[in-house]
């Protein structure tokens, strides 16, 4: 039933993209396009566009509209799109220039752009830890190592892992919706630097154009904001980029080893054969995602660069095409990073006997000598570690070692280092052996955020309800936007029936 309800919002979520991507393209063409509609419409009604010329206005403006969505031109520039409303219906077009530059203007067009482009990167993301979730969910009961400093350290529960990776993407998720907030303010209406002397009304300009308001100062609106915000989103995908080349090196590891417990499943474009080499099996689609990862960092790194060392107001930073690549190629970076969790074959007997080939529990003989027997961590842990020691020096795996040495080894440390304490093993043969074991380990945990089955259990709950509210975030703000631009629509034809 869960997998049915959020399968529905998944399916809804698509159909509200697909409708929204069916609409005319919003480029730069496309909002010029709707501020003049908007212009016409707000102008009209609030006395300052002559009513004489309000129709050929509006049929200028649709006319240069109708060609452009014809394959006819679609300019970038004020300075050229207005040419081709004069072009149409003459000068008296130019009587919508009135509190307008093109610097709020492009100002406007650039929020409007970069906003389309966030709600797709919040889309795209969602679905990743959509598909990272089902993941975890097939895998709370595997256990397998972990790793720091490039080590194997302790065991966990690949589900708990992967449930990691989600909590930083949920920030990054976060981050995403917090930027929208403060992107989402139009600079109509501020002209260049200190306004207009023309009444114009700023809120209504807003609201059809899907904003949640005007920008508050004019000055901000278009010297400091529109080079704020391609920054900004360049610090979240920065941290996207960091996070899934993090993950994708953790799995590229496991190609080292003869027999790794985690591969991609082989074939189409998830691995290739060698040229030279018939045994090896290339993880081509990893390579490919860190790739992706090195692309889309790069082009976020270019981003704060072009604003770097520069007055208040150049163009650098502000550029449309480059704002858009930075997204273009995070979304493709989570596409193959998709992929990847799509592709990945886990192996649990693999990963058990590889955490039972090393001594990754040893942790927990401190811990239990402490908790069970009140010996002081730190000789505990010097117990432990005298153990592993001896095994590593004789080649012995932790189910093999010999229990007489477990005595002999806590009877020495216990002396040198404890002399007050009993040097006699309190600990039973059996006791030691289930200390060792990775599958008790994980189960026994008792920490809230742990891998233990009922905490996995309601991290897992929450974050199915987490992607359901991304979800449904990323649909109400595409409907805002959709609702204030047909609202310009209906009213924009009624310009045009006059």
């Amino acid at each position: 039933m869960r997998q049915l309800k959020f399968l529905s919002l998944i399916v809804a979520g698509a159909f509200a993209v697909n409708c929204w991507a069916g609409q005319p393209k919003h480029d730069e063409f496309f909002w010029l396009g709707e501020m003049n509609k908007a212009t016409a419409v707000i102008n009209s009604d609030e006395g300052l566009l002559d009513k004489s010329v309000v129709k050929k206005v509006a049929q200028g403006i649709q006319t240069v509209i109708d060609k452009g969505n014809a394959g006819g031109p679609r300019p970038t520039a004020v300075i050229k799109f207005e040419p081709l409303m004069i072009q149409e219906v003459g000068m008296d077009v130019t009587m919508l220039h009135i509190g307008r530059s093109s610097q709020d203007m492009h100002a406007t067009y650039r929020s409007a752009i970069l906003r389309d482009n966030t709600l797709l990167l919040a889309d795209k993301l969602t679905s990743v830890m959509k598909t990272m979730e089902d993941l975890a969910e097939r895998h709370q009961s595997t256990i397998v190592p972990n790793y720091t400093n490039g080590v194997a350290a302790q065991p966990n529960s690949y589900a708990h892992y992967l449930m990691g990776y989600l909590a930083s993407f949920e920030r990054d998720h976060q981050k995403i919706r917090e930027f929208y907030e403060r992107l989402n303010w139009c600079a109509m209406g501020t002209t260049v630097l200190n306004g207009t002397s023309w009444p114009l009304n700023r809120v209504r300009m807003a609201s059809y154009l899907g904003f949640n308001g005007p920008v508050p100062h004019a000055y901000d609106a278009s010297q400091m904001k529109s080079m704020d915000e391609p920054v900004e989103l360049a610090g979240i995908i920065t941290s996207l980029s960091l996070r899934v080349a993090s993950f994708v090196e953790d799995v590229l590891v496991q190609y080292a080893q003869p027999r790794p417990w985690i591969l991609l499943q082989e074939g189409g474009e998830n691995t290739y054969v060698s040229s030279a080499m018939p045994q090896k099996r290339n993880p081509g689609l990893l390579n490919n995602t860190r790739s992706a990862a090195s692309r889309t960092l790069g082009s976020a790194q270019t981003v704060v660069l072009l604003a770097h060392n520069i007055i208040p107001g150049m163009s650098d930073p502000k550029n449309v095409k480059t704002s858009t690549a930075q997204v273009d190629n995070a979304i493709a970076m989570l596409t193959n990073l998709e992929k990847v969790l799509k592709a990945l074959r886990i192996n649990p007997e693999r990963a058990l006997e590889e955490l039972n080939s090393d001594w990754t529990a040893s942790q927990e003989l401190a811990d239990v000598l402490m908790r069970e027997f009140k010996l002081p961590f730190r000789v505990g842990h010097h117990v432990a570690s005298s153990i592993v020691s001896y095994a590593k020096a004789h080649n012995i795996k932790p189910t093999d070692f010999p229990y007489e040495e477990v005595v002999r080894i806590y009877g020495e440390v216990v002396a040198k280092e404890y002399p007050q304490g009993n040097p006699t093993c309190p600990m039973s043969e059996e006791l030691f052996r289930r200390t060792l074991d990775p599958v008790a380990i994980i189960q026994n945990r008792r920490t809230s955020g742990g891998p233990q089955p009922k905490e996995m259990r309601k991290a897992l709950a929450g974050m199915q309800k987490t992607l359901a509210a991304q979800s449904a975030w990323t649909k109400a703000k595409r409907e805002q936007i959709d609702a204030g631009l047909a609202r310009l629509d209906r009213d924009f034809q009624k310009l045009l029936k006059r």
